[in-house]
């Protein structure tokens, strides 16, 4: 798959998750897009993303131009050891 349809995959998949929230109010809308692309998103995914913004015109929702210039402030909401094979069992339950 070439660079353009990765990114084309990208924004609409961006846009569908604008889709659900554009009932929320704006600020909510934003921070949801953002912690949903923090929490399920690849840091490449992310930085493809945000790499497209200034060609991105009207394909990319502005909810998503927003979320995707958010600061994160701290970790994403996904466990550390989902993310870091050196902490794979970290927090893991001892049942079983």
């Amino acid at each position: 798959m070439g660079a353009t349809s990765q990114t084309d995959k990208l924004v609409r998949m961006a846009n569908q998750i604008a889709a659900f929230f554009r009932s929320y109010p704006e600020e909510e809308a934003v921070a949801g897009i953002h912690k949903h692309l923090v929490a399920f998103w690849t840091p490449r995914m992310r930085e493809r993303l945000a790499a497209h913004v200034p060609a991105a015109g009207s394909s990319l929702d502005a909810l998503v131009v927003a979320a995707i210039r958010e600061e994160s402030t701290g970790p994403g909401p996904i466990r550390p050891a989902t993310y870091d094979p050196n902490l794979l069992g970290a927090g893991a339950s001892d049942a079983g």
